[in-house]
Formats: C-alpha cells, structure tokens, sequence
C-alpha cells in the first residue's frame, strides 16, 4: 500500500458534477476543443485540472461561451467580449441585473450596426466609389475617380460622400 500524498488544496471546489471536461463543452458549445484551449489561453475561461491534468471547466461556463458567441455575432472582438466578461462574475452564472448591465452596452454597437447596414442597403444600386470607372453611373458619380483621394477600397460604402453630398447620405441616380 503507498502513502498518501496530500495535493495542494483546488482553490474552488466543486462537486464533481459541476464540471465538465472539454469535450463535454466542445459539444455543447459547439465549439472545437482548440477554440476553448485558446479562449482559456487568452483568458477568456478557466478550468480547472484533475489529478490526471485534465481540463475540468464549471458548468457556468457554457453561459460565457454562448456570451462570446453571441458577442462576436453582433460585431464585438474577444477583447471587446472579455472585457465584458470581466464585469461578470467568472465563478457562476450572471444575475439578471448583471447581464442587463453588460448587455445595455451592446446597444450602441447594434445601433451603429444597424445604421451601418442601412447605408449599405440604400447605396447597393448606386456607385460605391470603387474606382472602375466602368459603369456609365461612375463618370457622374465618381469623376476621374475622385473618391480614390479618400484611400483604397469602396470609398462611398464605407462612409466616404461622393462631392456635393453630406456622409452618409444615399447616392441617387443623377443621369439626365
């Protein structure tokens, strides 16, 4: 019979239950086991290691995957999703006074979201300021490619206005 070695204490200790191996998280997530490694190397999650130095993660942390997805679906990087992760709590699942915090300063970014892509749909039909030069709308809309001095790249859909014209305001078809 070996003597027992004592292990350091788990700083947070929890039955067995709730955790999950990252298989199980891969799984439910959706996500590769490589992309939760690398949520946890960048500090996004925590896990926790058995005796064998396998991941062992909280169960709450399917709440702060599917928080990281839904981030990055409205347009937020994982900076921007861990620093609102970081005004949660990392040991369990959010109350709803503290999602609603956090999620209240989602609202801007869809609304410039929002307004971003309504730009886009009014102008789809229109000259985008991409310097063709080939439609017979760009010589009046983007004489001598004008819209060039502005940088590379559709000119007019990223928020650039063809002359005459305040940004973001919809081209229109002036032919004669």
């Amino acid at each position: 019979m070996s003597p027992h070695v004592p292990q350091p204490p788990n700083p947070v200790r929890r039955a067995p239950q709730d955790r999950i191996a990252i298989g199980e998280l891969a799984a439910r997530s959706g996500l590769a086991a490589s992309c939760l490694r690398y949520y946890e190397e960048i500090g996004l999650i925590r896990s926790e290691r058995t005796a064998g130095g396998q991941r062992r993660y909280p169960r709450s942390t399917l709440r702060r995957v599917a928080f990281i997805r839904a981030a990055q679906r409205v347009g937020l990087s994982l900076d921007e999703a861990r620093g609102a992760l970081d005004r949660l709590p990392a040991d369990r699942a959010p109350s709803a006074t503290e999602w609603n915090r956090v999620a209240r300063t989602w609202t801007r970014r869809i609304d410039e979201q929002i307004a971003e892509l309504e730009r886009l749909k009014r102008r789809l039909t229109s000259c985008i300021g991409c310097g063709c030069l080939s439609l017979r709308k760009c010589g009046l809309y983007n004489p001598g490619d004008t819209a060039a001095s502005g940088g590379a790249g559709a000119r007019y859909l990223l928020g650039d206005a063809p002359a005459g014209q305040e940004a973001g305001a919809a081209v229109t078809d002036r032919r004669p």
